[in-house]
């Protein structure tokens, strides 16, 4: 029988930071372009006689990212040379940080638990290398190369897959609040490695690393693969070899890709074409100022404040953009209606911004520019479905409308003749046309076939063009049925 076996897993989290130039030159630093070999120079080729200058707003990017996450910033830092030789590294090594990061000793907290980060460095990219389908030959395209990388590396604090994916997506989410990085896991912005032991006891099992996850999906389904197989082999008394493993998403399975008995010998020194990082306090003072409210932070107000579920606040939360579009809702919805009213108000306009808008918007790419609704337009959708002017059916119809013209709510409203019919009397006229018509309805709904009766309030609303008030059909039906 499989014996209860207990997981530890690390992270080292690579990120590539949104700078307008890349590390240590001044070629673009452009994630976007397709062509290789064009956002190169013989600086970030590693040509002989070159010097490298360091990226000051990489730099910045990288102690904001240690504040927001509870890290201790080292004011005397240095850039390491990690040597190795790959042909996808053009100097044979990479400009890294060794014994002084920026940051250390940090955390971030997951469902309420803190997971400890042991440190967050700078370095380099690499090129990347191309395999062309049956060709005995690699392409390397250097784009990348010098490119701003920052790397996360956790303690072994994580427990479980789920545990794992749900870090990786919050340090995403961190880092597009903080605007350091776009953390774009497809476009390899964020790259996510584990390493996995399971073991019976307190002491730690052999580690294994996992490579280049670039999805929260492979995070998740290559950790719960790992623990599986690492427990199967010790319940066989075979022993797990330290390696380095690959994730092949298509056979859902870990492959040996290196055997790694130690760590490798990097011989780090000391970067000598790069002097020494003094932080001074009044730099890193101005840095915190720049830290916006966070996404946890955000998470408890808009629940404080507006009332709202765990999960609509998780929605608007993960949205950035949508977040802050429905506060400015909210905020017009104050300026026309009393704070009693506003309450209700602002669940009428939580549940439409969730639902219906969310759902119009997987269409396009979030609230972007191309986005026509302005948030006065949609708070006044929302007080004329509160004062009765709209109907929940007809305000789907304008809701689309608005969306694809950007039109006033009240203008669609007259063009279209939208306006919600509360007269009593022209209800009754097309109830009793509706009762005319539907003689069996009325017989079924009088041998106490309730689905009757809402077959005929259905056809009170087709008659009226979904105009009719649905509470005030039901109620005088019932009444012209019963007399």
């Amino acid at each position: 029988s499989i014996v209860m076996y207990k997981p530890i897993i690390g992270l080292e989290i690579h990120t590539e930071l949104k700078t307008a130039s890349k590390m240590f030159c001044s070629c673009r630093n452009d994630s976007n372009e397709h062509h290789p070999n064009v956002n190169i120079c013989p600086i970030c080729l590693g040509h002989p006689g070159t010097l490298p200058v360091a990226n000051k707003q990489a730099i910045r990017k990288v102690i904001k990212t240690g504040l927001a996450l509870h890290c201790k910033i080292l004011k005397h830092s240095k850039f390491d040379r990690k040597n190795y030789f790959y042909p996808d590294l053009p100097k044979g090594y990479q400009i890294s940080q060794y014994d002084k990061p920026f940051c250390k000793d940090g955390y971030l907290q997951v469902a309420g638990k803190n997971i400890r980060i042991q440190r967050i460095h700078l370095e380099e990219d690499t090129g990347k290398l191309l395999h062309p389908e049956k060709a005995d030959y690699s392409l390397v395209d250097f784009n990348r190369a010098g490119v701003p990388l920052m790397e996360l590396v956790t303690d072994p604090d994580l427990q479980s897959a789920q545990e794992t994916r749900q870090f990786a997506q919050e340090l995403q989410l961190i880092l597009r609040y903080l605007e350091v990085s776009d953390a774009d896991m497809e476009k390899g912005q964020m790259r996510v490695e584990a390493n996995i032991s399971v073991s019976k006891g307190s002491k730690m099992g052999t580690k294994v690393e996992i490579k280049n996850l670039n999805s929260f999906r492979a995070v998740e389904k290559a950790i719960e693969h790992e623990i599986k197989r690492q427990a199967e082999l010790l319940d066989k008394g075979e022993k797990v070899v330290q390696e380095t493993r690959g994730w092949n998403e298509t056979m859902g399975i870990t492959i040996s890709q290196r055997k790694k008995e130690e760590s490798h010998d990097y011989r780090y020194f000391p970067e000598p074409d790069l002097p020494e990082v003094q932080l001074t306090q009044d730099f890193i003072e101005e840095i915190k100022t720049e830290i916006p409210e966070l996404p946890q932070q955000r998470k408890d107000r808009f629940i404080k404040e507006y009332s709202l579920e765990i999960e609509q606040a998780a929605v608007l939360v993960v949205n950035k953009d949508l977040g802050e579009y429905f506060e400015k809702v909210i905020s017009e919805l104050g300026a026309q209606l009393s704070a009693k009213k506003l309450q209700e108000a602002t669940k009428t306009a939580t549940n439409y911004i969730i639902t219906d808008l969310l759902g119009l918007l997987k269409k396009t790419d979030g609230v972007g520019e191309d986005f026509l609704i302005t948030p006065e337009n949609f708070a006044e959708f929302i007080a004329l479905l509160y004062d009765g002017t709209l109907s929940s059916k007809t305000a789907k119809q304008v809701l689309r409308e608005m969306f694809g013209t950007g039109a006033d709510p009240s203008h669609i409203i007259e063009t279209k003749g939208l306006t919600q019919l509360t007269d009593e009397t022209e209800i009754e006229n097309a109830i009793k046309a509706a009762i005319e018509k539907n003689t069996k309805a009325v017989e079924d709904y009088k041998k106490g076939k309730q689905n009757a009766l809402q077959f005929l309030i259905g056809q009170v609303m087709a008659a009226t063009n979904g105009r009719a008030d649905i509470t005030t059909v039901s109620r005088l039906l019932k009444d012209l049925l019963e007399r």
